[in-house]
């Protein structure tokens, strides 16, 4: 049962033309990101003179540049996606009476609830390898760039997705649609101020920003999962560049997630799932 409301939500995708939708934007996206990453780079390999001994290393940070700028990008964009199609789909099934003919039939409201999670992260997470790889591909033909660890860096970006999917569906099993997306929209900001805050208190040697950083990255871990995919993005001569100018590249990660925080992350996208399931089972249609 579980596997036939999965498909019934993808074949629902299609129908409304979120697929279509998301492919014609995808391809625009990659090609922007080819276009400006062609003048912004070319510019850069111009920039300094040909002789000079730090031409090839200001170029390749150029390039990492480039590739960790279309990742970030693509880190909004899945996000952004994961909370249009979480935030409405148990509300909007309510709101729109539709619900009731599906739950007439025999079915577990978890069997329901765990089919549509199911069809939409794996929608999400074939989007992010999708346009990672073609975005990490147009850097490698345009500059050269070889991420030291795309499968992590990727790996992690299906998990950001996913558990903002998670926290979105859980709302969605008890908030309208409006107000879910509102909370949802509005603990993503949370996480990534927060992130700004942690990443100022490291530059600056604040311990109390920086916990204020962890902290609310364990009650909403997005932007840290993104820090940490961003970290395995960055080449030895971006941090040894970043180290010798003093400063650090205010959207990336400086370390690397530590194994009990993506555990953790991973804990509570499932433990969010399961509260939306004993949620949902409670509520009154």
């Amino acid at each position: 049962m579980i596997l036939r409301i999965a498909r019934f939500t993808l074949r629902e995708l299609v129908s409304r033309r979120v697929v279509v939708v998301a492919l014609v934007l995808s391809v625009a996206f990659v090609g922007l990101y080819a276009l400006a990453a062609q003048f912004m780079y070319g510019h850069a390999a111009a920039a300094p003179s040909p002789r000079s001994p730090t031409a090839p290393a200001v170029t390749e940070v150029f390039a990492n540049l480039l590739a960790i700028f279309g990742l970030y990008a693509l880190y909004f964009l899945a996000s952004l996606l994961a909370v249009i199609v979480g935030v409405g789909s148990v509300s909007g099934e309510v709101e729109s009476g539709t619900l009731h003919a599906v739950l007439a039939r025999p079915m577990a409201r978890s069997s329901f609830l765990l089919g549509r999670w199911l069809a939409l992260a794996a929608a999400l997470v074939i989007y992010v390898v999708s346009i990672a790889t073609a975005l990490l591909t147009v850097a490698r033909v345009i500059s050269g760039y070889e991420a030291p660890n795309a499968l992590a860096a990727i790996a992690l970006l299906c998990l950001e997705v996913v558990l903002v999917l998670s926290v979105a569906m859980a709302g969605s099993t008890r908030l309208s649609t409006a107000a879910n997306g509102v909370v949802v929209i509005g603990l993503f900001g949370l996480a990534w101020l927060a992130g700004l805050i942690e990443w100022i208190g490291t530059a600056i040697g604040n311990e109390s920003m920086q916990a204020i950083g962890v902290a609310v990255s364990l009650v909403m871990p997005s932007e840290a999962l993104w820090r940490g995919a961003s970290y395995f993005l960055q080449t030895p001569l971006i941090f040894a560049a970043t180290n010798a100018a003093g400063g650090r590249v205010p959207f990336a990660g400086l370390s690397p997630p530590s194994l009990p925080f993506v555990l953790w992350a991973i804990a509570y996208a499932a433990g969010l799932l399961g509260v939306a399931i004993g949620v949902f089972r409670r509520r009154d249609l």
